[in-house]
C-alpha cells in the first residue's frame, strides 16, 4: 500500500476481514454502495465464480492485456482467475488475478519428534507409524479442526491420493459424474474414521476452528498439523524458539492447493483504473521479493533475492508441484453450500453419529443438489 500511495498520491483505506466474514457476506457487500474498490477474494466456482456469474465482479480482460498479467499468471495458476458465464473456473474471461500460490502441507514439530525418538516420516506407512508412536506415548498427533477447513482439507488430500485426473475434473469442473461410492471417496472417509478410532485425531476436533488448530500446533500441544502454506509466515514469526519443518503429503500424485486468493475489482467499484494499478504493483518485482522474504509464496519472485533458506525450500517445493501439474484444488469449490455441508458431514463422522456409507450418501446428495441448483453442469 505504501508503494501505491507513493506512486499515485492516493491514500488507501484498508479494512481487514476474516475468511469466514468474507465468505458469508461478500455478495451482500458487493451488491451495495459499500463495495470496496479492490478486494482479495476466495477463488473457485462457489465463490469468485458465483459472484462473476451474478455480474458482481468486473471483467478484467482489458487490464490483463494492458499490464500483461497473463505472462506471470499462467497455467494452473490462471485457472482460478478465469470463469465462464456459468461461473465455472478454467476458461472464459478474467475476473481475478493472484499474486501468490498456496498448497496444503504437513507441518512437523521436530522438537516433539525428537523428544519421543520418532523420525520425520517420508512415506505414508512411516506417517502412520509415527502417529501410532505418539499415541503410545499419550500424545494425540494431529492438530485438527472440523468446525472449519482443516479436516476437510485432510479428507480431500486422502481422496486425491487415490483419485485420477478424470475424477478431479468431474468433481471440480463438472466434466462427468462423480463416483461417490468409489475407491477415492470411500478410502478417504474410512481413513478419517480409522484415524479417529486409533486416537490419531481427537474427537474434540468437531468444535475446533482453524485458528485454534493452528495455535495448538504452535504452542506444542500437537506435533503435526496438515494445513496451508498461508500458515508458513505465522510459524516463521511465532515459532522462532521451536524447531519445525514441513513437506507435501506422502505417497500422492496430487496435493490440495491452487493459486492463492485473487484480487477482484467489484463491478460497483468507483475507481477501477486505480484498483488495476494497485493489483499490478502486487505483481512487481519489489513486492514479489518482499513477499518471499516475509514467508509468503510469490509467483514471480527472483529466487536469488530470497534470503531465508526455509522460504527458498517452500518456493522450491511449490514449484515442483506446479511442474508436475499436481494441484488438486479444494473440496468445497463445487457448490456455494458445500463448505458447510462437508464440515457438517465430517463432524458427524468424527463424533460417530454417521458411518462411512451414510456420510458418503449425505455428501453425494448435497453435492448433486448444489450443482443442479447452480445450473453449472452441461
Amino acid at each position: 500500500m505504501e508503494i501505491f500511495e507513493k506512486k499515485t498520491g492516493v491514500k488507501v483505506e484498508f479494512e481487514k476481514k476474516s475468511f469466514e466474514q468474507i465468505r458469508q457476506n461478500a455478495a451482500q457487500i458487493l451488491n451495495s454502495d459499500e463495495a470496496p474498490d479492490v478486494m482479495e477474494y476466495n477463488k473457485g466456482n462457489a465463490t469468485a465464480g458465483l459472484l462473476a456469474s451474478q455480474g458482481l465482479l468486473t471483467n478484467l480482460n482489458d487490464y490483463v492485456s494492458k499490464y500483461k498479467w497473463d505472462k506471470k499468471v499462467s497455467g494452473t495458476l490462471a485457472d482460478t482467475g478465469k470463469y465462464d458465464d456459468k461461473g465455472v473456473m478454467g476458461s472464459g474471461d478474467w475476473y481475478g488475478i493472484t499474486n501468490y500460490g498456496e498448497d496444503v502441507v504437513m507441518y512437523y514439530n521436530k522438537d516433539m519428534f525428537d523428544k519421543y525418538g520418532i523420525e520425520i516420516p517420508k512415506t505414508l506407512d512411516e506417517l502412520k507409524s509415527a502417529m501410532q508412536k505418539f499415541v503410545d506415548n499419550g500424545v494425540t498427533p494431529l492438530s485438527e479442526g472440523a468446525a472449519e477447513y482443516p479436516l476437510q482439507h485432510l479428507w480431500w488430500q486422502l481422496v486425491l491420493s487415490k483419485a485420477n485426473d478424470k475424477f478431479v475434473k468431474a468433481y471440480e469442473m463438472y466434466d462427468g459424474d462423480v463416483d461417490w461410492q468409489g475407491e477415492a471417496t470411500t478410502y478417504a472417509t474410512q481413513t478419517i474414521k480409522d484415524w479417529v478410532d486409533k486416537g490419531y485425531i481427537s474427537k474434540d476436533c468437531t468444535g475446533i476452528k482453524a485458528e485454534d488448530a493452528g495455535q495448538s500446533f504452535m504452542n506444542g500441544t500437537y506435533p503435526m498439523f496438515f494445513s496451508g502454506t498461508w500458515w508458513f509466515g505465522r510459524f516463521q514469526s511465532d515459532m522462532k524458539n521451536a524447531n519445525w519443518t514441513f513437506s507435501t503429503f506422502p505417497n500422492t500424485d496430487k496435493v490440495v492447493g491452487s493459486s492463492g486468493n485473487i484480487w477482484v475489482i467489484p463491478e460497483n467499484s468507483k475507481k477501477k483504473d486505480l484498483a488495476a494499478q494497485f493489483i499490478d504493483i502486487t505483481l512487481s518485482d519489489e513486492v514479489q521479493n518482499l513477499m518471499g522474504n516475509s514467508g509468503g509464496l510469490p509467483i514471480a519472485a527472483d529466487p536469488d533475492k530470497i534470503t531465508d533458506e526455509k522460504t527458498k525450500e517452500l518456493i522450491t517445493s511449490f514449484n515442483s508441484v506446479l511442474e508436475k501439474n499436481a494441484l488438486g484444488f479444494y473440496p468445497d469449490w463445487p457448490t456455494s453450500t458445500f463448505y458447510d455441508e462437508l464440515n457438517s458431514a465430517l463432524q458427524e463422522l468424527v463424533n460417530g453419529t454417521a458411518d462411512v456409507k451414510d456420510v458418503l450418501k449425505q455428501l453425494e446428495s448435497n453435492y448433486n443438489k448444489g450443482v443442479e441448483a447452480a445450473g453449472v453442469k452441461s
